[in-house]
């Protein structure tokens, strides 16, 4: 998007970061790895290193802020405006249900996982960051996702319910002219 602040990105009145916020408004806390300017009250902000080293050295950087006894952790993009906390439950709830998996994240109407809307094990994460650190000679900077996830189990959760798909992100015009028709 032009090198903007693309979560700063308004959908529907409101920047598509708060949007995300809003839909774990219960959660403790809440972390946020990206630009401070604009972030509500009480989210607590960290960057990844080097700034702009994608998701997984966001989630690297997110990690560490958690407490040492946290067991689960919503891992969500900050350009997706349709999520609710609706859909978040839906997540939460079956990674409860169920003991196996390491994770849970939606799956689009391709098939396609989308990591960066799911629940996890904190546990597991941490060890696939460390794991991937190991084998980056210590850097998680241009990481793929899917390398994180190697030797995980993740249940992909297809979404079934009434509403816009929570996992639809936006990266381009197109798809934030998408999103606001969806939210009117």
């Amino acid at each position: 998007m032009g090198g903007t602040d693309k979560p700063g990105r308004l959908v529907g009145g409101l920047a598509m970061r708060d949007r995300v916020l809003t839909a774990v408004a219960d959660a403790w806390p809440r972390i946020l790895v990206g630009p401070a300017a604009g972030v509500p009250a009480g989210v607590w902000v960290t960057r990844e290193r080097p700034s702009g080293g994608g998701p997984v050295a966001a989630t690297g950087a997110g990690l560490t802020l958690l407490d040492p006894a946290s067991r689960t952790v919503a891992l969500l993009a900050a350009d997706l405006p349709l999520l609710t906390g609706a859909a978040v439950a839906v997540l939460r709830k079956r990674l409860a249900a169920d003991d196996g998996p390491d994770g849970v994240c939606y799956a689009d109407t391709d098939g396609r996982r989308q990591p960066l809307c799911g629940v996890w094990r904190v546990a597991s994460l941490r060890s696939a960051v460390h794991r991937l650190r190991q084998d980056r000679a210590g850097s998680l900077a241009g990481a793929s996702m899917r390398s994180l996830l190697t030797g995980l189990t993740v249940v992909d959760v297809p979404w079934r319910e009434a509403g816009p798909p929570p996992w639809f992100d936006c990266d381009t015009e197109d798809d934030l002219r998408r999103a606001e028709e969806w939210t009117r």
